[in-house]
């Protein structure tokens, strides 16, 4: 398995965003992390044999396909982007399974590997072994499988389930999604209970590979069909990639930006409706659907923005965007409140802190609540100039790395190899687009 941390185009682990003249052309972002643990994780538990045009090689989705082909499915890369993989009955994995930096691998991987009666240990990097995994856990041992360990490593030993009927208070699509997963191997019905609804990737895809799942609402529950044939998935671009050379080009000026081929699922573009809030001039063109999702053409251009109250039950659907909208509020006029961010505290970091810190190193007033954060923007160019603290966090890292492209003074940001885990052509791609990063 070939590892691409390497891909990000950096003499170092420090980068510096400076201050930038127009931004243009057009963005090739990779293609969608969620949906490529999927399909990757899906296609090894189907039958038959499964192709993938698409799929984002980041780190994160790498350790998914190393984890899928220990677990006894084939997997092999056949091009750029392009995966095979053949579906089999999974099995005990060899040794340990290394998750790496990635929370929606290790939590979808071990509902599906609850699903059989195996024994997998997964591990992963310090900052993924400090993220809870007792949301994941918890609701497997009521279904009837065993877990040790709360935190990674963690080791399940699945088979012999029974169906489960889950309040899913926190909206998390990880959690119904390893639900889900387990679930196709369970005696009795499965249901899935949301305040909120989270990310519906999983009950697309499901229904692709042949499996009967129903939706009331907000409820989902598994039908009676719960066995996967392979089909072929073609990715559509990751929106939350997306959102970086998006804002960019919103606070450079004189930019305009066109990213084809973006996924706009309704629950996956809360950061698009609270820019247009604020004014910006982003635009929908081409919109269509793609294997059981919508697509369009973004096309982005620079904008004077203005501050917003963000309301809570938006953040379902742009958790990992608040970083990137921290750095677009940072250049409005006026004050934008972001609210129902308790979930930034278990990321990657603790980026509702990071977040926070960083705007203040680079001369931004903000103030940080326990589920909230307030951004004070002058409608002017922040001053810039600070040493920001990412750690090891890639979003965090690419936010800043955009702030500094229109502050006053260079912003530098430290752990920027962590951005292969998610985007590994992040720099290259800012730089084709005018970006100065070095």
């Amino acid at each position: 398995m070939r590892s691409v941390t390497a891909a990000v185009e950096a003499d170092s682990d420090r980068l510096e965003g400076h201050r930038s003249g127009p931004l243009r052309g057009t963005a090739e972002v990779p293609g969608d992390k969620s949906i490529s643990h999927r399909a990757l994780i899906f296609g090894g538990l189907a039958s038959g044999t499964t192709h993938i045009d698409g799929l984002l090689e980041g780190d994160d989705v790498l350790h998914t396909a190393a984890a899928v082909r220990s677990l006894g499915a084939e997997v092999e890369r056949i091009g750029d982007n392009r995966w095979r993989v053949t579906g089999a009955e999974w099995r005990s994995p060899d040794a340990p399974i290394d998750c790496g930096n990635s929370g929606t691998g290790a939590r979808l991987l071990m509902g599906a590997a609850a699903a059989y009666p195996i024994r997998a240990t997964f591990s992963g990097d310090a900052s993924l072994s400090s993220r809870p995994m007792e949301r994941v856990l918890g609701p497997l041992r009521q279904m009837g499988a065993r877990t040790e360990g709360s935190t990674l490593p963690v080791t399940v030993h699945g088979g012999k389930l029974t169906g489960i009927s889950f309040d899913n208070v926190k909206s998390s699509a990880q959690v119904k999604t390893a639900l889900l997963l387990a679930g196709l191997g369970a005696e009795g019905a499965v249901e899935i209970n949301e305040d909120l609804p989270s990310r519906d990737h999983s009950e697309n895809m499901l229904r692709a590979f042949g499996v009967d799942v129903e939706q009331d609402g907000t409820v989902v529950r598994l039908g009676r069909q719960r066995k996967l044939t392979a089909c072929d998935v073609a990715v559509p671009r990751d929106p939350s990639s997306a959102a970086f050379p998006i804002v960019a080009a919103l606070i450079v000026e004189g930019s305009e930006v066109e990213l084809p081929n973006i996924l706009i699922n309704p629950l996956r573009t809360g950061l698009i409706t609270t820019l247009k809030e604020m004014g910006a001039d982003i635009e929908y063109r081409n919109v269509r659907s793609s294997g059981g999702e919508q697509v369009a053409d973004i096309v982005a251009r620079h904008c004077a923005l203005r501050g917003v109250e963000v309301p809570a039950e938006r953040a379902p659907s742009m958790i990992d965007e608040y970083p990137i909208l921290s750095i677009a509020a940072a250049y409005a006029t006026g004050t934008t409140v972001m609210n129902g961010l308790a979930e930034l505290r278990v990321k990657e970091s603790d980026r509702l802190a990071a977040v926070a810190s960083g705007l203040r190193t680079c001369g931004v007033e903000v103030e940080e609540g326990e589920e909230s954060l307030t951004v004070h923007g002058t409608g002017a160019a922040p001053r810039g100039g600070g040493n920001v603290a990412a750690y090891h966090d890639h979003r965090i890292a690419m936010s800043f790395l955009v702030l500094g492209l229109a502050s006053q003074q260079p912003v530098a940001v430290d752990s920027a190899g962590m951005i292969a885990t998610s985007f590994p052509s992040f720099v290259s791609l800012m730089r084709e687009l005018g970006a100065d990063i070095r």
